[in-house]
Order: structure tokens, then sequence, then C-alpha cells
């Protein structure tokens, strides 16, 4: 086998040597007249998925297959290629009677683990029970100038594995299982909405005002129009602007940015699904969320139940509910029906060592106890219903306690996939919250929002009882595929420059 003496791991070195004996290499064969760069396609038939799975159709049959050379067993005028494509791998035997002298001494003196090699050959069962091609035909398509991560050490550093996801596919081939399934997750999502009747819809990346969302936005600046414009951080606003033009239902999936802190949760850029139906309420969102998770986890991964950070969930049991008032009631054993002023509810957050903003007011010092005492405690599927008005500037007010508002955010393994409110449809009640929401930026609170006129005007011209739902994509692929960090489900997360 190629590659170093035992299972120490490469040194620098060592790495610098196989580079220059690899470039090499690509000179002898160009010299020759080989040179693989300068081929430009290759017949490829079969994959090897395909190949093993119908074995029985297939067997002495020829086949063309393409992949990366993962390992070779070189054994005088016979040798075994384990070939690896886009499905997964297949063993390949490789005899200088049968692909020609010529083809084999180019192999043993030039091909290294990790070039991209084309092959045809027909499709048998060795000795040892392993489905295999024998090789009749083999060209070299690509040279790897770089060697691939020693075998029995692999690819474990997190920092590299995310900065190369590259390297991180071709040799953990569990990272490719999970962003197969995300394409899944996505393309059952749409097949969800689509057959409920929604629009997909696409709506502007770049907004003048930064809005639908309690976000920091990350700020560029368009020279023609000199002016600053905002990285959208929700896709609220547009979509309900096409609720007021006529549409029922439209929903959009798409990247969002948000400038704020990053951890196992959080990347500056994410995914998110948003609908907006109109004639429909939070209730019609809570049966449309519970279905499309249910649906989505049984078309994709063939059950309803998964296993989160060693919790074993079912998403066919009907989701939980719980009030904010009352998870904070029950967990932080501090009742909001009980406080009477914000100076008692200042004090008492003091008392429990909360950080209190001068700007905060009732809703935002529940909101506190929430973080701090029982979002963890959700732990089973549980929408959190009746947020404060403080805090949900697009939300509908309950009718019976205007304190309140009809929203909820959905709960798994303490950590939100979901939010949805009653919208927001007056336009006057909603000016009101847009010049809240003004004077606490002015306060100096960077996440709220601007007053956007332009919805406002929309919101005039009449918008029906509306519900809306955003989801996030990518913690619901965590969720699904039972992956630790965003950085996992994400193909390229945000990274630091190395120095």
């Amino acid at each position: 086998m190629s590659g170093n003496k035992g299972n120490q791991p490469k040194t620098e070195q060592d790495l610098n040597e196989q580079q220059q004996i690899r470039r090499e290499k690509l000179a002898a064969l160009r010299k020759a007249g080989k040179d693989p760069f300068v081929i430009t396609t290759w017949p490829r038939d079969h994959y090897a998925k395909a190949i093993k799975e119908n074995f029985e159709t297939l067997e002495d049959k020829e086949v063309c297959i393409a992949g990366r050379m993962m390992s070779r067993r070189v054994m005088g005028k016979a040798s075994f290629l384990d070939v690896e494509d886009t499905s997964g791998r297949i063993q390949v035997y490789f005899r200088i009677d049968e692909v020609g002298e010529e083809t084999y001494k180019e192999f043993k003196a030039y091909w290294d683990v990790g070039d991209i090699i084309g092959l045809k050959g027909k499709v048998f069962r060795t000795k040892r029970g392993e489905i295999s091609v024998r090789a009749t035909e083999a060209k070299l398509l690509s040279k790897s100038l770089l060697p691939l991560p020693e075998k029995f050490h692999g690819l474990t550093n997190t920092d590299t594995r995310y900065r190369q996801r590259y390297l991180d596919l071709i040799v953990n081939p569990e990272v490719k299982d999970t962003f197969v399934k995300r394409s899944h997750i996505i393309t059952e999502i749409r097949r969800f909405l689509d057959g409920q009747a929604f629009l997909e819809v696409e709506t502007p990346v770049l907004h003048t005002i930064a809005g639908g969302a309690a976000a920091r936005p990350f700020v560029t600046h368009h020279n023609t129009l000199d002016m600053d414009l905002y990285l959208r951080i929700a896709l609220e606003l547009y979509l309900k602007r096409l609720i007021v033009g006529g549409f029922d239902k439209v929903y959009e999936i798409g990247r969002v940015f948000r400038n704020e802190g990053m951890d196992t949760k959080h990347n500056p850029e994410f995914t998110e699904l948003e609908l907006y139906q109109a004639y429909t309420d939070i209730n019609g969102m809570i049966d449309l969320t519970e279905n499309l998770i249910r649906t989505v986890a049984k078309n994709v991964l063939g059950t309803t139940k998964v296993t989160v950070r060693g919790v074993d969930i079912d998403f066919a049991q009907p989701f939980a509910r719980i009030t904010m008032k009352d998870a904070v009631k029950t967990y932080a054993g501090v009742d909001f029906d009980e406080i009477k002023s914000l100076d008692e509810a200042r004090a008492l957050a003091q008392e429990h060592h909360l950080e209190v903003k001068d700007r905060y007011k009732m809703g935002d010092i529940m909101s506190l106890f929430f973080d701090e005492y029982c979002e963890d405690k959700l732990v089973q599927p549980t929408f959190l219903l009746n947020h404060p008005t403080d805090i949900s500037p697009l939300a509908k007010k309950c009718p019976n306690d205007p304190r309140y508002t009809e929203r909820f955010e959905l709960f798994i393994c303490g950590t939100e996939h979901a939010n949805a409110f009653s919208e927001l449809n007056d336009p006057i009640d909603q000016r009101e919250r847009f010049e809240a929401q003004a004077a606490a930026k002015a306060a100096g609170d960077d996440e709220a929002c601007d007053v956007d006129e332009d919805f406002l005007t929309a919101l005039e011209y009449g918008m029906p009882p509306t519900g809306g739902l955003g989801i996030g994509v990518d913690r619901l692929v965590m969720t699904l595929t039972g992956a630790d960090s965003i950085r996992d489900v994400l193909l390229f997360p945000t990274m630091k420059p190395k120095e």
C-alpha cells in the first residue's frame, strides 16, 4: 500500500516530500504526453452503489465507472483498488494482462491514492464474496497533488474539517450522508408546502430597513445609489406584502443574515423557511407545523422517531403546549400575575441575578426569566405560547389579555426551532409597535427594528387575517440528523480566516 509505513501521522516534512514526489510524477506524465488534466470527459454509465444493488443483473456485464482511488494494494502483476464515487465505494481488480502492460506500469509508477480515475470492466464477485469490477481499461483523469489524511487517523480536527469541507467529504463518508439528508429534508419541505397549495416566491436579500425580527443586521453600501443597505435578517415583511397583494399562501426558503454571536446553534448566515397563509391564525400554524415536521421526518428518515443528544423524540406524538407565563411560574417559581409594577419586576430579576437594562419592560423581564430558567426544560417538542406584547412587535394581541400575543415558539431539546404568529394586520397598532421599537433602538437596543413606512402603507390597504410561521432549517436538520453543532449541517460555515 502506498503511504507511510505503520500508522504514524505524517509530519510536515513527510507531506512536503510526498507533494514533491507527486509533482514529479505529473511532470513525467506530461513529458510522456499523458497529461491527465487535458482529458475533458469520461463515459461513466454506472455508480458503485447501483452496481452492488443490481449485481444479479449486472454480473459479467461491462460497466464504465469513475471516481477517486481511495486505496491500492499492489501485488506483482495484479492489484486491488478501492474507487469511491458520489454513491459509495467499490473494489476494482486490476490485472496486467487485462488492462495492458503499459497502463499497468503507469498505474504502479505514477498513480497515487487520491487520484481521479476512470475504469471499464466486467462485474464479478471475488472468492471472498465482494462485488467488484474486473478492469479491462483504465485512465488517469486527474492527478491529486496533495496526499489524503492517513487512513488510520483520518480527518478528525473539527477546525480543519469545517475549513476544508471538500476534504472532510472525501474521507468521512458519514458527513456526505448528513448533507444528502439535508437536501432531502428541504426537498420534502417544498413537496409538503406545494401539496398544500403554497406558492414559493423570492424576495429581496438587500433591504433598505432592517425589520421582521429582533436582530443586529449586517450593513453594506450601494455605490450607485449612495445609500446603506442591510442584508435581510428575516423574510417576513416582504412576504406579508404579498398577502396584501392577494396571494393567499406563500413561502420562501432562503438565507438570512444576523450580525451576532456564534456558537453550536448560531451562524451569521443561515437558512430559514417562512410561510404566510391568509384567513388562518396561530392555531392553523400549530397544526401546519406539527404536520410538516412529522411528514418530513417520516418521508426522509423512514420514521418519526429520532434520538437527540441521548433523548428519544417521537414526532408522531402530539406536541406539548405551555404559555411563557406558566413556564416561568413552573420552572422559575415566579408568577407574573402577582407582579404589580415594573419596579417590582426589576427588583425580582436582580434578586435572581438577571441583568436588566434600563429600557426593559415587563415583557422583556419575563423573557429573561424564561431564557435563564425554562428554555432547557422544554425537551420534548413543545409549543411555547402567548409571548408578551413587549417582545412581539409583529403579532396580534390576545383579545382577552393585551399584555400577551397570539404567538408561539417551538422548542425541541431546549432549542428554538420555529416562531409563529397570528399576524398583526392593524396598521394603527403596528405603527405604535414600530415606534416603540424605534424608541428602544434610540435607547441602545441594536436589535430593535425601524419604522417601515412602506409596510405600514401596505397594511393600510388591508391585509386579511393571516397566520405566519418561520422555521430554522439548519436546526431542524440538526435534530433530524443527530448533529451536535450547526457547523455540522452547513457545508461551509463562517470561519475566521487563518493568519
